[in-house]
């Protein structure tokens, strides 16, 4: 139950930040909505899991394998949406955008964290 708790509120927090971000930063067709959503319904999961490994097992250094399990994220994103952005057209600066979400739901997480 815990673990389910722990991915489920993860996973929808992010979304609760994310498409919102992403429709003020210019994301306004549903189907650029939908593959944000999709791309965190994708690489949300395998994130806390790895970051809870490390949490787990690295004690004293977890925050840098943290750091670089967010910068996958972002290069996995970010060629996501730069896949399906056609010519630009679509999803412009896609690294950009996903830099600019994560960092946004990261450190949210990291306030709401201090906050408990």
């Amino acid at each position: 139950m815990y673990y389910l708790k722990m991915f489920g509120i993860s996973l929808i927090l992010t979304l609760v930040i994310e498409l919102p971000a992403a429709f003020l930063l210019g994301v306004r067709k549903k189907q650029d909505l939908l593959i944000v959503f999709l791309v965190n319904v994708l690489t949300n999961p395998a994130a806390v899991f790895l970051c809870f490994c490390a949490r787990s097992y690295l004690k004293e250094g977890y925050i840098f394998a943290e750091l670089f399990v967010e910068v996958l994220v972002v290069v996995t994103e970010g060629l996501i949406y730069r896949g399906f952005s056609v010519k630009g057209k679509r999803i412009r600066q896609p690294f950009l955008l996903s830099f600019i979400l994560n960092a946004a739901s990261y450190l949210i997480g990291v306030v709401i964290n201090l906050i408990q």
